[in-house]
């Protein structure tokens, strides 16, 4: 079942964001439905204030006031389970119809790390294994984990050409 787990997001009371999190959590063990609900998450993020006295710190701040992420399998006991929580307002969605957030949502938001472990290295000759230039084979020039790319060198028509691609799109040749 937790293949069909989906993002979805809930509307709480201003404020009530970490109790409803707490109270889902604790429904979901008490049902023994942790295959059903996977995660509650409360997207933060870290700022730099500065106070009145010229002071810095680094404050906790919730990404989207009133709102908690819930991945979970929707059913319509996981679904009444959430809406009765106190606190819980509603799903996002259109009347009573729970819509879950994108593939490409969820990678924005930065709620799931897809790790790739890159097995190459700059100057080692890779194989393209995906894309257009799925049978071109080329030269690493640069490596960028944090952005998910690397730029290849293949030749083209007699021509170095330098091509952008995800990591996961060459391999390396043996």
């Amino acid at each position: 079942m937790a293949d069909n787990a989906k993002w979805y997001v809930v509307h709480t009371y201003s404020g009530y964001e970490n109790a409803v999190k707490a109270a889902i959590e604790k429904s979901v063990n008490n049902r023994s439905l942790q295959d059903m609900v996977l995660q509650t998450e409360i997207p933060m993020e870290t700022v730099t204030e500065v106070t009145e006295e010229g002071k810095v710190k680094e404050v906790e701040r919730k990404v989207f006031p009133g709102y908690v992420l819930i991945k979970m399998v929707l059913t319509d006991d996981t679904w009444h389970l959430i809406r009765n929580i106190r606190g819980v307002t509603g799903f996002v969605g259109s009347a009573n119809k729970a819509i879950p957030l994108t593939e490409e949502e969820v990678a924005a938001l930065g709620m799931e790390k897809h790790e790739i472990v890159v097995l190459y290295h700059v100057g080692d000759t890779v194989k393209i294994t995906d894309g257009p230039l799925s049978t071109f084979t080329g030269t690493v020039e640069e490596i960028e984990p944090e952005k998910n790319k690397v730029r290849v060198v293949v030749s083209m028509f007699g021509r170095e050409t330098p091509v952008e691609l995800e990591l996961d799109q060459v391999e390396v040749l043996s």
